[in-house]
């Protein structure tokens, strides 16, 4: 059992992350963002992602769509799409990646 409002895994110098779970069904990952940090720049998988904020708040561009997102916010992902992803308020924010199925089951088939 992990409580993710817990331990949650703030980085001075970068973002933090730790996996929350892991299966073939579903991979969760817990990001945490000081204010003025960013998950580096990248492309959407495969899979279905759903991005949930926990706490504080984010600013999501998708292919030049942006988002602001608060707490309790879901935002689903197309995938192939262009991600960018920064702490968008003065406080810690910190939310689930989530990735289902596993982004791992694709390179199986491959």
């Amino acid at each position: 059992m992990m409580n993710v409002l817990k331990d949650i895994p703030y980085q001075a110098e970068r973002m933090g992350r730790r996996e929350v779970a892991n299966t073939d069904q579903v991979l969760i990952m817990q990001i945490a963002l000081r204010p003025g940090q960013s998950v580096p720049p990248h492309k959407a998988n495969a899979a279905i992602v759903h991005l949930l904020v926990l706490s504080g708040g984010l600013t999501v561009d998708l292919d030049a769509k942006v988002y602001a997102m608060a707490a309790g916010d879901l935002l689903p992902v197309t995938g192939g799409v262009s991600m960018k992803i920064s702490n968008a308020v003065e406080a810690d924010t910190t939310f689930l990646v989530i990735k289902a199925p596993n982004p791992a089951m694709y390179k199986l088939k491959d």
